[in-house]
């Protein structure tokens, strides 16, 4: 199954003490890139995200991953202050305006610039217990993200094919040139050379002339390269069907298929061909930009 490494998926569930969100998005890469954004406390988690999501949903691409935790009031915890420290840095700020002859403007603002007065209590992190909290959004997200993506390669394998079985149509028209081109060709190069033997009334060896002629045309005839292109094809329709990532397979397969195409232009000696040639090259090249999106 062809899937996209293109697509978004989102996810929320409410608790009793918090809400999670879930987001996931990522695009083209060639290999597994994966960023998570998350809460500070939940950070401990950020290397357990990635692994379960390259084992779980995506091998190849690049992933933002994106949680948001909305905790209610009685979960966030207390925020205190240290009196004795508060009380000797108030005395100190009021020394420091007599001494200096200063405005006495200490506010409970100016006081509460000093970071050091106040402690934040928390409650006790349970890392196990935020995983499995927090892994049934991840797998929501996940699913409504994998969805995306397979309906999008979908998308992608009907257009992929339609312009193989383009290609594949002019594979057809340049063996039926070719077949009847490499006669022709055989056939002009016998008479010329009978030809040239008679003006220079040299006797002429059939064997040898049978032999000389057929192994010209068989330096312009593509019949391999046809053969080894039909091969192609059926290995793409194959790769399409199999459960397992696609797209490093499809794009080895599409240069393939390339070359095989640029060795017929090479050796057919044809103004016919040469066009369809041109034609086969374009639509490969879109496919293989197509393909830069598959996983």
């Amino acid at each position: 199954m062809i899937k996209s490494m293109t697509a978004f998926g989102r996810a929320k569930i409410e608790g009793a003490d918090k809400d999670i969100t879930v987001e996931i998005k990522s695009v083209n890469s060639r290999f597994f890139d994966c960023n998570v954004k998350m809460p500070r406390s939940l950070i401990f988690l950020e290397e357990k995200i990635k692994s379960y999501v390259q084992k779980n949903a995506v091998s190849r691409a690049k992933v933002d991953i994106f949680i948001t935790v909305d905790s209610h009031e009685n979960s966030v915890g207390t925020v205190s202050y240290d009196k004795g420290y508060a009380e000797s840095y108030i005395n100190a700020l009021r020394r420091l305006a007599e001494e200096f002859d200063l405005p006495d403007d200490i506010t409970v603002m100016s006081v509460a610039r000093n970071a050091e007065i106040f402690k934040t209590t928390r409650p006790d992190v349970d890392l196990d217990e935020e995983w499995e909290r927090l892994r049934p959004v991840l797998d929501l997200a996940l699913s409504d993200y994998g969805k995306m993506r397979v309906a999008e390669g979908q998308r992608i394998e009907r257009d992929i094919k339609a312009k193989v079985e383009q290609v594949r149509e002019y594979a057809r028209e340049v063996e039926i040139i070719s077949e009847e081109d490499t006669v022709g060709y055989r056939d002009k190069l016998e008479t010329r050379i009978r030809s040239i033997l008679a003006d220079n009334s040299v006797a002429v060896d059939e064997n040898r002339l049978l032999t000389e002629c057929a192994v010209w045309a068989d330096k312009i005839a593509i019949d391999e390269e046809l053969v080894r292109l039909r091969s192609h094809f059926d290995a793409f329709y194959e790769i399409c069907a199999s459960t397992e990532p696609s797209g490093r397979k499809l794009d080895f397969l599409m240069q393939e298929m390339n070359r095989e195409t640029n060795t017929i232009g090479s050796k057919a000696n044809n103004a016919r061909i040469a066009r369809i040639v041109v034609n086969m090259k374009g639509e490969l090249e879109k496919i293989r930009e197509q393909i830069q999106n598959i996983e």
